[in-house]
């Protein structure tokens, strides 16, 4: 077991903690499954059972810090044993409080119902034909020319133009999305801590949307739009127009990230993992426990934030009101008090695999989970099919065992910035 550090890290800020999150957390794991961090003050939960307590406990935790993160104090003073109304009142003080994934009781069960009802099994297998296309047409493009950066040639417009489709933005405008949250800032930045996180290209989008929402409340057609401008909410009441821009342009950009990262980090466990490739291409069924195994070692999410609303507990330890905690999705995902002592190796067709909490868990579990796994098996039966192998470029990257990677610079998505491939047809 690793010994206690001297002296902490600051998981929000250190680039060595980017390169190897997972180093960082077993550092801390010693300080026991929920730790006082030293360098801001929150709490750090490592342990399995405690991030999923607190993940599944939307009475008394709160998900309004989710995007601002426990880096940031609370723009209050906390008063009394239940805070839930200082914190609606302070809501515009927080990033992103204007977006689901820091919504709170009804109004996040309300948004939560609408969106229940965008990725349906029925609904993703209307998109299926468009996912496969799209996937053979650039596969076909890289193994002609025998080479690519995955990340930035093909996941990333293979996510926004399957997203796009899937909710009908107009193929003109799909681009310029694309361009702009290309150039825009990772969420989560190490590398501007006073405002990790930068929504300007998501206002940009509103006013695409906006429009496409007015056109289809007056012209509704099949895609997500049309359904999103005419579904009520579960009372009967419309949600305002303003509501439904905010909610489709997170879906439009959330949809994207998950996704593109996790067919990057699956590719390295894929090419590297002694024998694993030739069994994908051998035997497909067994894509879908591989991706899972993936999302467990290197899920695309870090970590989560929430903040305590009322006094209460995790586990037997008190938790005033106001207190703020980082929810540790990787270190849950390889606590070795659940998944073993070999929690941080790759192991195909791992008991209980579909248990990790790479997307979450209860009310906030990520709505898009069951898009990203069709269209990362989508996209990587297309390889299987035009390629007799893959190679990771040493050029690049280095040789096996001395890999060298570069990591977007965020203290909540874990994923690569670019991932050079040698395709052999």
């Amino acid at each position: 077991m690793t010994a206690p550090v001297t002296k902490e890290r600051d998981y929000f800020t250190d680039p060595t903690v980017l390169l190897d999150p997972y180093g960082y957390f077993e550092e801390m794991r010693p300080r026991g499954p929920i730790c006082r961090l030293e360098t801001h003050d929150c709490l750090l939960l490592t342990g399995f059972d405690e991030c999923v307590d607190v993940l599944r406990n939307p009475i008394d935790f709160s998900s309004l810090n989710s995007l601002a993160s426990s880096a940031f104090p609370l723009p209050f003073t906390p008063e009394g044993s239940d805070i839930s109304a200082q914190l609606e009142t302070h809501r515009d003080k927080y990033v992103g409080g204007d977006l689901v994934v820091t919504f709170d009781d009804e109004r996040h069960t309300n948004v939560r119902a609408l969106m229940s009802r965008m990725f349906t099994p029925s609904r993703l297998k209307a998109n299926e034909a468009f996912m496969q296309e799209y996937a053979g047409e650039l596969v076909r493009k890289a193994v002609a020319e025998g080479s690519c950066d995955l990340v930035g040639q093909i996941a990333t417009p293979y996510v926004t133009m399957v997203i796009a489709d899937l909710l009908g933005v107009p193929p003109e405008d799909r681009s310029k999305f694309e361009e702009k949250i290309a150039a825009g800032q990772t969420v989560g930045s190490i590398e501007n801590p006073d405002a990790p996180t930068d929504t300007s290209a998501l206002e940009f989008m509103g006013v695409f949307f906006y429009q496409y929402l007015q056109e289809r409340m007056a012209n509704p057609g099949t895609d997500l739009l049309s359904e999103l401008a005419t579904l009520p909410y579960p009372d009967g009441s419309k949600p305002d127009i303003i509501e439904l821009v905010s909610l489709a342009v997170f879906m439009f950009a959330a949809g994207q990230d998950t996704s593109a990262k996790l067919l990057g980090n699956a590719m390295r466990y894929i090419v590297d993992v002694p024998g694993l490739q030739q069994q994908l291409r051998e035997d497909r069924t067994l894509i879908p426990w591989m991706l899972e195994e993936v999302l467990r070692l290197e899920g695309s999410s870090k970590a989560t934030h929430r903040v305590a609303r009322r006094d209460t507990r995790i586990g037997d330890r008190e938790i005033p009101a106001g207190t703020q905690v980082i929810v540790a999705l990787a270190a849950a995902n390889r606590d070795p008090r659940r998944w073993g002592e070999d929690a941080n190796e790759f192991r195909l067709k791992r008991p209980g695999i579909k248990q990790h909490i790479a997307f979450g868990r209860g009310s906030h579990t990520c709505a898009g989970a069951p898009l990203a796994r069709a269209e990362v098996s989508a996209i990587l039966n297309q390889f299987f099919d035009q390629t007799s192998e893959i190679r990771i470029s040493g050029e690049h990257h280095g040789e096996p065992g001395a890999r060298q990677y570069d990591f977007e610079p965020s203290f909540i998505i874990r994923g690569l910035a670019n991932l050079h491939l040698e395709l052999v047809a």
